[in-house]
């Protein structure tokens, strides 16, 4: 599977997430952002997104572009967010002091030390929380990111391929029924 067959399956009432899915894993439609940025950013949305096909598609298409240690950033990205946007979506709903002083005691060193460069992985890590709907995470993520040499624009594109990843997905598990 690759991210060219997964287009091929979508159909006309599905046009735009096909014209989204060509443009946003590009530099040209990823502004600012490095094919392996792309990728890694990618790779780490699909496991989010949980969807076998496109996970597959992804990393078909990623092998030739990203390090060992890049494709299991993307794991840890995927995962480490699977529990912090849970936890700290309650904080930030729950909207009670109490409840954000206390610690969260939850193991997150991969955020300190993800093996790749800090700056790709907190892309990653903001666009699985945008994926995921954690505005906390999100404006922490977005925070830090703005304290590197990453763009605005490149924050956006790697919400854009978050957006446009969960969207195939939706595609891909509905286009049989």
């Amino acid at each position: 599977m690759s991210i060219e067959k997964i287009k091929n399956k979508l159909g006309d009432e599905l046009k735009d997430t096909k014209l989204n899915l060509a443009v946003v894993l590009t530099e040209a439609g990823a502004l600012n952002l490095n094919k392996n940025q792309i990728y890694l950013i990618g790779l780490a949305c699909a496991y989010a997104t949980k969807n076998h096909e496109l996970i597959s598609a992804i990393i078909a298409d990623s092998t030739i572009v990203l390090s060992e240690a890049e494709h299991k950033a993307a794991k840890a990205a995927a995962t480490i967010m699977a529990m912090n946007n849970v936890y700290y979506r309650f904080i930030h709903l729950v909207n009670d002091p109490i409840f954000a002083s206390m610690p969260a005691k939850l193991r997150m060193n991969v955020l300190g030390n993800p093996g790749i460069h800090k700056a790709d992985f907190e892309l990653a890590c903001l666009a699985i929380s945008a994926l995921n709907g954690c505005g906390m995470c999100i404006e922490a993520h977005v925070r830090e990111l703005l304290k590197t040499e990453i763009s605005t624009e490149s924050i956006q594109a790697a919400v854009r391929i978050a957006a446009v990843l969960n969207a195939t997905a939706m595609a891909l598990s509905i286009i049989d029924h």
